[in-house]
């Protein structure tokens, strides 16, 4: 007799990530755990279920257990990861973060949220083995949940500077770039930070509302054109806009290696990482609609590089369109055009490697309607 279909369920793989979800397991019969990956979930009450349960080649992660259930569980062949105490973040988390999430206590000063406490964590000095482990842990189980939203779905990426200011002219056409995405279906993705990031994810937020919903944010956040001097001036203003115009703004994928960078919070979804390293491929390698590169610097030509690398080496179909926007910045201030242009001369790259004058040119050759 075959084990009851169950949640989560790839393959000979069983994602259990609560206790109604082992409940229903248990109650429909089952009575082997392989394959079973269980995160965070509080067993302590189920000691009798789990003693009655074969455990060999489940994993373990984080959950509460009695010691009887325990030393069965790791007798008879399951692998356990303990609970990591003392920490700002789930290291076991089975979710992406949102921006309510990250900036709650956000009244009480910036460096009192999870967002302020998880950077000052990974700032301290002298790492621990203990504390690089946990944040391995996390950044692997963020990169599950972002698996999940991802999977099926046009994303289309936006990277761009994080200096550029609420109110601008640079700031206004991310944003319209953003809402142009979003409105041809994409799920727009950017790094997650302020700046063009945080233009476009409002962008994509309002793609639902009528034109003039834009403009009309914009000059809101206006009134605090940057994070710095104060973050919490920052993110206070932008929630106050998302409370009046509320939508889901897409993908930010931020890192905490950037915390002088705080997170926008018009993406709907943040997959925020620790391992910069990690965020950088895994922000490009999903951008399978492609990606447009505002004017930036530093970051932004690290991304646009590794981008181009990706494509230099992929199979045609894997190839994705890369719109570099602003003629003038990628040929005269950055001349990075010329270069990328000489690296895919001669490639399956050439024809989907564009220089764009215009948000809207960008958005018709990511549509692909070019």
């Amino acid at each position: 007799m075959s084990e009851p279909a169950a949640p989560g369920r790839v393959g000979r793989i069983v994602d259990v990530e609560s206790l109604a979800e082992f409940d229903e397991l248990v109650a429909g019969g089952a009575r082997r755990m392989v394959g079973w990956r269980m995160r965070g979930v509080d067993l302590r009450r189920r000691t009798a279920a789990l003693l009655a349960l074969d455990p060999a080649g489940a994993l373990l992660l984080g959950c509460h257990l009695t010691a009887p259930a325990e030393e069965h569980l790791r007798r008879h062949g399951a692998v356990l990861f303990p609970e990591l105490p003392a920490l700002p973040v789930d290291a076991y988390r089975s979710a992406l973060y949102t921006a309510d999430e990250l900036y709650a206590g956000l009244e009480h000063g910036y460096p009192a949220t999870l967002d302020g406490r998880a950077y000052a964590w990974s700032q301290m000095p002298g790492v621990r083995p203990d504390d690089a482990v946990a944040q391995a842990l996390h950044d692997a189980a963020v990169e599950e949940a972002l698996d999940d939203l991802v999977t099926g779905r046009r994303v289309v990426g936006v990277m761009g500077g994080h200096g550029v200011e609420r109110g601008t002219s640079a700031y206004r056409q991310a944003a319209e770039l953003g809402r142009a995405l979003a409105r041809d279906g994409a799920l727009v993705a950017t790094g997650g930070g302020p700046g063009s990031m945080e233009a476009v994810n409002l962008g994509a937020a309002l793609a639902g509302q009528p034109d003039a919903a834009l403009e009309e944010a914009v000059a809101a956040l206006a009134a605090v054109p940057s994070f710095r001097p104060s973050i919490e001036r920052w993110a206070t203003v932008a929630l106050a806009v998302r409370s009046r115009w509320p939508g889901d703004g897409g993908l930010g994928v931020p890192t905490w290696t950037y915390g002088h960078e705080p997170p926008n919070v018009f993406a709907g979804s943040i997959a925020k990482y620790f391992q910069n390293s990690v965020r950088e491929a895994t922000l490009l390698r999903r951008c399978v609609g492609g990606i447009a590169y505002l004017p930036g610097a530093a970051g932004t030509v690290q991304e646009l590089f590794q981008d181009a690398c990706e494509n230099y080496y992929a199979e045609p179909p894997m190839v994705a369109p890369m719109v570099l926007v602003g003629a003038d910045h990628w040929t005269t201030d950055v001349p990075a055009w010329p270069l990328l242009e000489a690296i895919a001369r001669g490639r399956d790259m050439a024809s989907r490697t564009h220089l764009a004058n215009t948000v809207a040119d960008a958005a018709r050759l990511l549509r692909g309607d070019h």
